[in-house]
């Protein structure tokens, strides 16, 4: 394996379908072709309030899901960030290397902090750990969306900074476009992605949504205007992500569904999608609810997060050493 990858989920809601199918399924092809590491994300989660109790649940919800889908412990490392105390302490370094103005220049962060009275700065400097997330581990390559890919361009930009400045640290990694089909968007707004933080629960189907709710909310899902059933993301928005999800889940060509529903109306395209979606999931959400039981992921994390802090330390001495920070304890 020549190359790592490193990607980060937060814990800060149910997983959506677009999760899945834009994220994590593609994270379990990656792991048998790079030395992968998977991460739940608990430190980017506070940047904004969370109920503790609850946070530490969905911690706990997001690893058995990365397990259920088939994120293989053997293959990969799955951990959570704030068991390595690397990802702050790098943090903060970058933080002294970052500049404002790149950092005000976030989409993300104008788009979160619009409309709030009180922002953290925790929020604002986010890409700044980010950063330290992808870089402890010499990542090669990251997995992103078209949303994270400005976060990515700023990681490489603090990575080639750091280097002029202190001498070669880190790997620049490159930016690795999930494939076509990953942006999933919403089933009540076809020009928004599909999204945990959305505040209507109609407009995604979550991965532990029962069948009946999976069925519901295919069937309130918008349509477009006509009832010609074609692949059109300009023209037909609304009916292209029903059949991009389609294509996803069964399993079959966008072509191929085209022609199978020539003729046929919206009801019949909806009520196919969900059973096709309830059979997907199904096997996963019984995987989940046994691994969630057995407390079988307490125990991958544990031992994740002993192999990651292992490399962590590897990258944070090298780079204590280029800054002139400390390292007296371990003399």
């Amino acid at each position: 394996m020549s190359h790592r990858v490193f990607s980060g989920i937060q814990p800060s809601g149910q997983i959506t379908l677009g999760n899945y199918l834009g994220a994590l399924r593609q994270f379990v092809a990656m792991q048998h072709d790079a030395k992968a590491f998977y991460c739940v994300v608990d430190l980017h989660a506070i940047t904004v309030a969370q109920d503790p109790a609850l946070l530490r649940e969905r911690i706990m919800d997001l690893a058995a899901l990365y397990l259920a889908v088939g994120l293989d412990p053997r293959e990969s490392t799955l951990f959570v960030q704030s068991d390595v105390s690397a990802h702050s302490e790098l943090g903060w370094i970058l933080q002294c290397v970052v500049h404002m103005g790149e950092l005000s220049r976030m989409t993300q962060f104008k788009e979160k902090a619009e409309g709030k009275d009180t922002v953290t700065a925790g929020l604002f400097t986010y890409p700044a750990l980010m950063a330290a997330d992808i870089l402890l581990y010499r990542t090669s390559r990251v997995p992103v969306g078209e949303d994270q890919k400005q976060h990515l361009e700023l990681t490489r930009d603090i990575a080639m900074r750091f280097n002029s400045r202190f001498g070669e640290t880190f790997v620049v990694p490159e930016v690795m476009m999930l494939k076509e089909g990953a942006r999933i968007m919403s089933l009540d707004d076809p020009a928004r992605k599909m999204s945990k933080s959305n505040p209507n629960p109609q407009s995604r189907i979550e991965i532990l949504d029962s069948p009946d709710d999976i069925r519901k909310k295919v069937g309130r899902a918008v349509t477009d205007s006509d009832r010609e059933i074609r692949y059109d993301p300009q023209g037909k928005p609304a009916v292209s992500n029903l059949l991009v999800i389609y294509s996803l889940t069964a399993d079959m060509t966008i072509d191929g569904l085209v022609a199978q529903y020539e003729g046929k109306g919206y009801g019949a395209l909806k009520k196919d999608l969900a059973e096709a979606i309830v059979a997907h999931l199904t096997p996963i959400q019984e995987k989940y609810r046994e691994i969630r039981q057995s407390g079988r992921a307490e125990d991958v994390l544990r031992q994740g997060a002993i192999t990651a802090a292992q490399v962590a330390e590897e990258t944070m001495d090298l780079v204590r050493e280029r800054v002139g920070l400390g390292g007296f304890r371990r003399r």
